[in-house]
């Protein structure tokens, strides 16, 4: 009976792919280098070693998503076109429509071959150029091979470093290396640790709560200083954090068992130890995958220090910026009694440059999120995810560019960098200090408005700047048009909208109050509008009308030969008037 049904069954199945870029690591970075070299014609694939995208944003670990601070500073491109998309499909936060969100971006995009629960562990190469890497796929017991060109490390932990030979930091620099302030007199291998988040929800009825036998106990709010532990703000429990002062790739599942020991016993102390308001309460959910903060950081033609950052990156070759403050976590963590992090200031914005993201000894490979070229101390602002994912969309537009003339990562900083930033631009990645280049066509026709000043839309500010609005404000019902002095055919038209840059807003909910304050649509995003063009004798026709728009870049093609456009919206999601900040007419 056994020799019948014994099957001795099939060998290990390889699957080879075969593209122009192959992005290691799904994360907020890889995520949109991915997308963003698809849409510009390279054909990618995506290895990520997880379910899904996202990374510390998605599910699975739950951080929201941070990035620069001050006025009209939010990052644009790629992460707000995916945060607008939140926005208007889960208004209550939901996490597994966030992740639905982040997941269709990759899997649907033509050009792009999505591998989710691939882990990267072994690679090919010639001298100093990665010919291949291979992933195993444990849902589907499946190697992949994927050789490509071009690679991207986004990885966060930097995987393809010490499969390739790549040149690499890991720890704090000595202060005197760079002159960093921030940085310790000795360097030494310590890190910002990692973390396992809590959630808690509120009910209609009071909640009790059994720990865990093996739970850590913290009697009184002595035993937990400097760590506020009000879940019914902001707080996300973020200080919940070890593995600075350990290994912070191969002792992470060690620190995960501590780091849960703390995360029960965190809500234990709150729901059991003391009046902390949490009656009505419940332990929601608890991340059993640390969110991590740092690891290895490659080296690459540059790299941006502390000094960097204080002086607001003035580089040639920026291709994004940072924000956030030198969030310079203790790497005891927990187990550290003072503050567990020191907010140092920092400019909003400051220049990244594009030699900060490749590799600067491999000559194929680049790399995006927060294992960038800097050092400790510019790595506690440049970390946090908005800006990763701005960094990762460079670098796919990048590869994109490298794909198109055949250049290696740094060769297209040589060649091609002013065309990579106006491309940036075009997508609406904002690059201060920069303008955007409208079309000729834009640059040479006619502009009129029956109200306002519609000049700004031409100007390639997409944003306020300062005390500038750089955008026409208009009724609804009114027009703004180019005239072109002649019927031309014209095919291609550009918007930019108001997303409201300086609206409040956690892409995911920390904590779970009833009710939960929804998500919507700005206010100030005009949904409804129609473009008209003149024919022959005179007479205005409608050639298009978008119903229901939620983003803030919109990209239309259409094919008609007239001597004028307008454009004129119907309605916003409630402003009471319409914001529009470029308008762009192309052949």
């Amino acid at each position: 009976m056994w020799k019948r049904l014994h099957n001795k069954g099939k060998p290990i199945k390889t699957i080879e792919h075969k593209v122009d870029f192959c992005v290691v690591g799904g994360g907020l970075a890889g995520l949109s280098a991915a997308v963003a070299a698809a849409r510009h014609g390279a054909r990618v694939a995506l290895m990520h070693d997880r379910p899904i995208p996202g990374g510390n944003a998605s599910s699975e670990i739950r951080m929201w998503v941070c990035g620069a601070r001050g006025l009209n500073h939010r990052e644009t491109g790629l992460i707000e076109e995916i945060q607008l998309d939140n926005r208007h499909r889960n208004p209550l936060r939901n996490f597994s429509i966030w992740d639905s969100i982040l997941y269709e971006k990759a899997r649907f995009e033509p050009n792009l071959t999505l591998l989710l629960n691939c882990a990267c562990n072994r690679l090919k190469k010639t001298d100093k150029r990665i010919r291949s890497v291979t992933g195993w796929q444990s849902t589907s017991e499946t190697w992949h091979t994927v050789s490509a060109p071009l690679f991207a490390d986004c990885s966060g932990d930097s995987i393809l470093a010490p499969l390739s030979g790549a040149d690499f930091r890991i720890g704090r620099e000595a202060r005197a290396e760079f002159g960093e302030s921030i940085e310790p007199e000795t360097a030494d291998s310590r890190t910002m640790g990692m973390s396992c988040l809590i959630q808690a929800r509120q009910t209609d009825r009071p909640q009790s709560f059994i720990p865990p036998a093996w739970a850590n106990r913290y009697e009184s709010d002595t035993e937990l200083p400097h760590r506020s532990h009000d879940f019914r703000g902001l707080s996300n429990f973020w200080w919940i954090e070890l593995g600075g002062e350990q290994d912070s790739i191969h002792d992470t599942d060690a620190l995960r068992d501590e780091l849960l020991k703390a995360a029960f016993g965190v809500w234990d102390h709150i729901k059991n130890k003391g009046d902390h308001g949490a009656d009505n309460w419940a332990l929601d959910w608890v991340g059993f995958l640390p969110g991590k903060r740092e690891s290895r950081r490659y080296l690459g033609d540059h790299l941006l220090t502390q000094n960097d950052v204080q002086t607001e990156g003035h580089f040639e070759d920026i291709v994004g910026y940072g924000g956030w403050p030198m969030d310079d976590h203790h790497p005891g963590g927990l187990r550290w009694p003072g503050e567990p992090t020191v907010y140092h200031p920092a400019p909003s914005p400051f220049g990244i440059p594009y030699r900060c993201l490749y590799s600067r000894n491999i000559t194929n490979l680049f790399c995006a999120g927060r294992n960038i070229s800097v050092t400790h101390a510019a790595l506690s602002s440049t970390r946090v995810m908005a800006t990763c994912a701005t960094l990762g969309q460079a670098v796919g537009t990048a590869a994109a560019l490298a794909t198109t003339h055949h250049l290696s990562p740094r060769r297209v900083g040589q060649k091609r960098i002013t065309e990579l930033q106006a491309l940036l631009m075009e997508d609406d990645l904002w690059l201060p200090g920069f303008r955007r280049t409208p079309s000729a066509l834009t640059q040479g026709s006619t502009l009129t408005a029956s109200e306002g000043d519609p000049e700004p839309l031409r100007n390639g500010i997409d944003r306020p700047i300062g005390n500038k609005d750089n955008g026409w404000t208009g009724s609804v019902g009114a027009w703004v048009q180019y005239a072109f002095g002649k019927p031309i055919r014209i095919r291609h038209l550009r918007f930019v909208f108001d997303s409201e840059l300086n609206r409040p807003e956690l892409n995911i909910a920390s904590n779970h109050p009833w009710p939960l304050e929804s998500l919507e649509v700005p206010a100030t995003l005009i949904r409804t509008f129609r473009i008209e063009t003149r024919n022959r004798s005179g007479i205005w026709n409608t050639v298009m009308r978008v119903e229901e728009n939620h983003q803030r870049l919109v990209r239309l093609n259409i094919d008609v030969e007239t001597d004028a456009v307008r454009f004129i919206p119907e309605s916003t999601w409630g402003a009471p008037r319409c914001h529009l900040f470029g308008w762009d007419v192309a052949e």
